[in-house]
């Protein structure tokens, strides 16, 4: 893929806030998108106008969720089985995408593994074979096929974490993989600039979702108080999946539109 000469960066100085941040008539693909954070992103796209390819391995949930933004007023969405660790999933994903919508304007990796890995010393090598195969190759992968789709621009948003940023004991594997896809942006990003294809990063805290609650029943078990632990941020409160929506439906508008190569904290400024 070479550089597009004939883009030319639009100015948007004229155009109302309201107009900025609509997606209308724009493809999205979602990764990863049955439940949690992946299916409040598929709602707030759709609401915004766009047309979503909403993927995932559990078909019966992304069914269920295209079934239910599709009874909503906005854009269309469309549920499809995809695997992100097997890379012709992504290749296929993305020319749905195209045959079904015409083109392809934004792509966004939120699939990925959950971060409880275990003491380093007794990880089992075939975990983190599929850690990195979900969380940094299907990231890369993803990117770079929807990359090859918009020759007229367009914008990748990756989910990292703040663990992309700031490490913590007992999920080495986790924290590895999601430096990595901060690394992602930051090079597809320079890469990607000149063809006008935007890629941004979203770097949640721990957020309150079905596979977050999954984690922490062990935990709460154990006499934990995760609430207490969760609520110890300068905002006092744990992080809902509408916070992290909202910043990926920004980062997807042309409110972003100087922005690339960086990763945004949604994180109620834990790493501040």
């Amino acid at each position: 893929m070479t550089a597009n000469t004939a883009y030319v960066a639009p100015d948007h100085s004229d155009r109302a806030l309201a107009d900025l941040i609509r997606l209308d008539g724009r493809v999205a693909v979602v990764t990863g998108a049955a439940r949690g954070l992946g299916a409040q992103i598929v709602r707030r796209l759709a609401e915004a106008g766009a047309n979503v390819l909403a993927g995932d391995v559990d078909g019966d949930g992304i069914n269920k969720l295209a079934t239910e933004v599709n009874c909503l007023a906005g854009g269309a969405v469309l549920g499809i089985d995809l695997d992100v660790s097997q890379p012709e999933s992504i290749l296929a994903a993305a020319d749905l995408a195209v045959s079904e919508f015409g083109k392809l304007d934004i792509w966004v990796n939120n699939a990925g593994i959950s971060y409880a890995t275990g003491p380093a010393t007794e990880v089992e090598v075939e975990f983190i074979d599929k850690m990195f195969d979900v969380n940094m190759r299907g990231c890369y992968l993803g990117a770079r096929e929807a990359a090859k789709r918009m020759p007229n621009g367009g914008v990748v948003v990756n989910l990292a974490s703040t663990t992309g940023f700031r490490a913590s004991s007992g999920i080495s594997v986790y924290v590895a993989s999601k430096h990595a896809v901060v690394g992602i942006t930051k090079a597809l990003g320079l890469e990607f600039g000149p063809l006008g294809v935007r890629v941004l990063g979203i770097a949640p805290t721990v957020i309150d979702t079905p596979g977050v609650r999954e984690e922490m029943a062990p935990l709460l078990a154990a006499g934990l108080d995760v609430a207490k632990r969760a609520n110890s941020n300068p905002l006092g409160r744990m992080g809902v999946a509408d916070d992290v929506a909202r910043v990926v439906v920004f980062a997807a508008s042309d409110m972003a539109a100087f922005m690339t190569g960086s990763t945004l904290a949604v994180d109620a400024g834990r790493l501040a």
